[in-house]
């Protein structure tokens, strides 16, 4: 099929189901209203120590003692990237498209990865190809990395018209495009972040709740993309998003508003 060969890897269609919608407005509530979450979340994953308590405190503008920098500013990168996501969707200018991409990586990623905020090949370095760690092997992306990155860049026009035009159901177009993403790498470092950024904003551009992976989920998610980059099929990897789909706020992080707004 078209569809798989533009992406890169393939999955059961027929086990991926249809997904309910809300509204653009209550979507993005809830994502604004769990934003310290996603991003407590998105660091465990990259195996950041802070606890969710210390990035709620550092996202509310207060230092947290005992931690690398390094750390400090993956936590600050991603609630900048979780930041400019609600903004992007909350006033319509989110869109699949390159420069959102580049533009989320370059808050992800910055001085982070070798280079942020463009493909790799479109700056300095342009014969570094990076490699995904896989427990005890490698994965090394179809594409390598070449002056000016002609070849990302046609993948990626290619595979974001194949899910737009290949595929109705929005969940299964964002689940789609977090694994294109992180299968191609289209940059040296910070897909997967990146991705599921756009994952979410294609998600509640159409009305449907964000996804996180919670940090108690860390080695599933490790082991089951692990599976994915070894043998191509995203299926197992899209039911697990699925269960990771928000349903409901707790009370801590839905507060004392029972009405979605969104003109902050």
């Amino acid at each position: 099929m078209a569809l798989f060969e533009r992406l890169g890897f393939s999955w059961e269609r027929a086990r991926i189901p249809a997904a309910s919608t809300t509204s653009v407005d209550r979507a993005v509530f809830r994502y604004r209203k769990m934003l310290a979450r996603f991003v407590f979340d998105a660091s465990a994953l990259e195996g950041n120590p802070f606890t969710y308590p210390e990035v709620m405190t550092l996202m509310d503008g207060v230092t947290v003692g005992g931690h690398r920098l390094a750390d400090q500013q993956q936590v600050l990168n991603l609630a900048a990237a979780g930041r400019e996501l609600f903004d992007l969707v909350r006033t319509g200018t989110f869109r699949l498209d390159k420069a959102i991409f580049d533009r989320l990586h370059g808050l992800v990623a910055k001085d982070e990865a070798l280079e942020w905020g463009h493909f790799r090949g479109e700056g300095k370095y342009t014969d570094t190809t990076p490699r995904v760690a896989l427990g005890d092997g490698e994965f090394t992306p179809s594409h390598r990395t070449e002056p000016g990155a002609d070849n990302l860049k046609a993948l990626f026009r290619n595979g974001a018209k194949a899910l737009e035009t290949g595929i109705s159901c929005p969940r299964e177009r964002a689940m789609a495009f977090f694994l294109f993403g992180a299968l191609q790498q289209f940059y040296f470092d910070g897909n997967k972040r990146t991705s599921r950024f756009m994952m979410n904003g294609i998600l509640m551009t159409r009305g449907m709740d964000a996804i996180s992976v919670p940090a108690a989920c860390a080695q599933e998610f490790n082991e089951r993309m692990i599976g994915f980059y070894v043998t191509g099929n995203a299926t197992d990897m899209m039911e697990f998003l699925i269960d990771c789909q928000i349903t409901e706020l707790s009370d801590s992080e839905n507060g004392e508003s029972e009405q979605p707004s969104v003109s902050d």
